[in-house]
Order: structure tokens, then sequence, then C-alpha cells
């Protein structure tokens, strides 16, 4: 696998193609001295559970791991809070207004978008919702699905870093302590 950097042959600042390695996650400009550092980028997923302990999941509309189970979230934007971007990539995928959001815990991830690998740092959230919570899915998600919590099972969601913190959720017994 290639370092993201990698694909960047010019300086964005000058243009120069004296742009090289300044450490293992930045490149520096060898004449203007700009340098660059290819830090993660914030993501989220949320655990979205209702009274019954059902937990809501997306599948997945879009590459990568189309079709495979996903949990709701994405991106967060610039000028953005974890806790704002999570609210509104719930009101994105699934129309749902939600409140609190509890943070769980985070997991690195590696994500291929446009053919280059973006590292991320996604945060885990827990949000509880009501039972008359009727999502519908919508942005990249094809579907939205109430499974209840004792049969989730991990080897369905296509993503690693999602299915890595399902089993973590999973393995804590996390719904039960928030």
């Amino acid at each position: 696998m290639t370092h993201p950097l990698d694909k960047f042959k010019f300086c964005p600042v000058c243009g120069s193609s004296r742009w090289t390695e300044h450490n293992f996650k930045s490149k520096q400009c060898e004449d203007c001295g700009f340098v660059y550092y290819a830090n993660p980028s914030a993501a989220t997923a949320a655990f979205i559970l209702n009274s019954r302990n059902e937990l809501l999941v997306a599948r997945r509309g879009k590459e990568p791991a189309k079709g495979t189970l996903d949990l709701v979230g994405g991106f967060v934007d610039m000028y953005e809070t974890a806790e704002e971007g999570m609210r509104r990539e719930i009101k994105e995928e699934t129309g749902l207004t939600v409140g609190e959001v509890t943070y769980l815990f985070s997991v690195p991830n590696q994500y291929l978008y446009s053919g280059m690998i973006i590292h991320t740092l996604d945060a885990d959230f827990l949000v509880r919702v009501g039972d008359n919570a009727k999502p519908k899915a919508a942005d990249d998600a094809a579907d939205c699905l109430w499974i209840p919590v004792e049969e989730v099972d991990p080897a369905q969601f296509g993503l690693t870093s999602i299915r890595r913190a399902v089993e973590r959720f999973l393995a804590e017994r996390l719904w039960e302590k928030y």
C-alpha cells in the first residue's frame, strides 16, 4: 500500500517538483519551505439504539463495501464538532433528528476514496432514540434495518474499522453501561 502523500508530486504552494519526504507523515518543499502533514480526517459512527436494544444499521449503497452493513456516520465537516457532524450524518442518512450523542471510543481507519487511501480517526457514539423512530435510508445508505443487539454479526460489516467498533461494542456490552 502506498503512502497517501505519494499521490502528490508538486508543492501545493509554489508548484515546485522538489517536494520531498520530510518524515513518515509529511512532505516539505525544498524551494519555498512549505511542510504538509497527512494527519487523519475526523469521521463518526453511531450506535443508534431504541429501548428494545435494537441497533439501527445501514446497508451501504456505495463502494467501498457496497451492500454490506454499516453504522450510520461519515466525515466531520470543517468547523463542526464531532457531535455536530454525528447529528448531521444521522439526519442525512436516516432523516432522524437526534439530541444527545454519547462518545464511546475511537478507531483508526483507512478508507479508500477516489483511488486514494484516506486515513481517518472514527469517533464512535451511542445514540438513544424512541421506539417510534422511523428511519428512512438516504444519502449513501441504501437501506436502514433494526437488528436486536444479540443478533448483530460483526462479519456482516464490510468496513474494517466499523467491524472492529461493532466487535468492541458487543464484547464490552456498552449499551448496558451508558
